[in-house]
């Protein structure tokens, strides 16, 4: 079992005035309680500053706690030293020995950890196979490229055989192709090893094509947690759905306070194949920039009330400038009250749908 229990975990950066007292200072992370589950792919996401590093070193041990507890499989790890944790972390620097090949690399720690020389050679043999770099066990970091230096440090913590992997934006320094490979490389040998990885990401693409299960955070609170189609299609506040999507969701805000919701792939452009039923909202706007995305078109379009974006995968593409009427269909609307919490009643989403939509009409 590798199962993580958060209980109100909290960390203040700062001194207290007197003793017995909390900090007085920035609240990194502030009463986050939640339980990773075993054998998942968890991803904390969110903005830079919202905590999940911090987070994420403080389930290694690396950072102390001000409040709360940490277990594993029911044992409380709280001030259990890292060493002895039973966890493995990967950095985003990497953190190779340059002197030592690749071989010595991953020896290292398994040697500190007393183990029989017969075991570290099986086991290194094991790792290299598996992170596909046995032809490289005798080369130096220098002489390796970005994405195989951190399959080296995936091979280093692997072949520890940890009850959980951390990783904090281990994929960051590669390139745009680099990541997309080393991506579906890490799902696979999550698959292989049925363990429990956490992993660090402000990148929402790598959250969303990676994790089972994605927490998103927003200044050292949990805001959601939840399958990645969970948070793409039932995001419970504003930030959420903004925060999820390439590009987030399009929010309006409405004369009520009150917010409307839609994503840029479920609207449309008005034309002869796509005529607008009665209960459909219309808008209208003008083109003020558009992208070409290869299978798609970006558009970046102000309606007045505020600017949206639209994904079209139509090939007849519009011009900056032009004007254009854009279909919102009910089904593809979300309703979020004054303080940007989801509303889910159906009555009040209507509401909300029908003062967008007589918006819509004066335009």
């Amino acid at each position: 079992m590798s199962r993580i229990e958060l209980n109100h975990i909290t960390k203040i950066y700062g001194e207290p005035k007197r003793k017995g007292l909390l900090p007085e200072g920035v609240r990194a992370v502030n009463n986050v309680s939640m339980v990773i589950p075993e054998r998942s792919f968890t991803v904390l996401v969110g903005p830079s500053g919202c905590g999940k590093t911090t987070l994420l070193r403080m389930i290694a041990g690396l950072e102390s706690i001000t409040l709360g507890t940490i277990k594993l499989d029911d044992v409380d790890i709280t001030n259990i030293p890292p060493g002895d944790r039973g966890i493995a972390m990967v950095f985003q620097s990497y953190a190779l020995y340059p002197h030592m090949t690749v071989w010595k690399n991953i020896e290292f720690g398994l040697k500190n950890a007393r183990m029989p020389s017969y075991e570290i050679s099986r086991r290194i043999k094991e790792v290299l196979k598996l992170v596909n770099l046995e032809e490289y066990a005798h080369r130096r970091p220098a002489n390796l490229s970005g994405g195989q230096r951190q399959r080296v440090a995936l091979a280093r913590a692997v072949a520890k055989k940890p009850k959980v992997f951390l990783m904090d934006e281990p994929l960051s320094n590669l390139d745009a192709k680099l990541r997309s490979s080393m991506r579906t490389e890490l799902i696979q040998i999550h698959e292989s090893l049925e363990s429990t990885f956490v992993y660090v990401t402000h990148d929402q693409v790598e959250a969303m094509t990676m994790g089972d299960n994605i927490v998103v955070m927003n200044e050292g609170v949990v805001e959601q947690v939840g399958t990645p189609l969970e948070i793409y299609d039932e995001p419970n506040c504003v930030f959420v759905a903004q925060f999820i999507g390439d590009p987030g969701m399009n929010v309006i805000t409405l004369e009520n306070g009150k917010k409307i919701g839609f994503r840029p792939r479920n609207i449309n452009f008005v034309n002869e194949e796509n005529v607008p039923k009665t209960d459909d909202c219309i808008i209208r706007g003008k083109i003020l920039a558009i992208e070409n995305h290869g299978s798609e078109f970006l558009y970046y379009v102000d309606i007045g009330i505020g600017k949206i974006y639209i994904k079209d995968s139509d090939r007849r593409m519009k011009a900056i400038g032009e004007s254009a009427e854009i279909i919102l269909k009910r089904k593809n609307a979300y309703a979020f009250d004054e303080k940007e919490k989801r509303i889910y009643g159906e009555r009040e989403v209507a509401e909300v749908y029908e003062s967008f939509r007589a918006f819509g009409n004066q335009l």
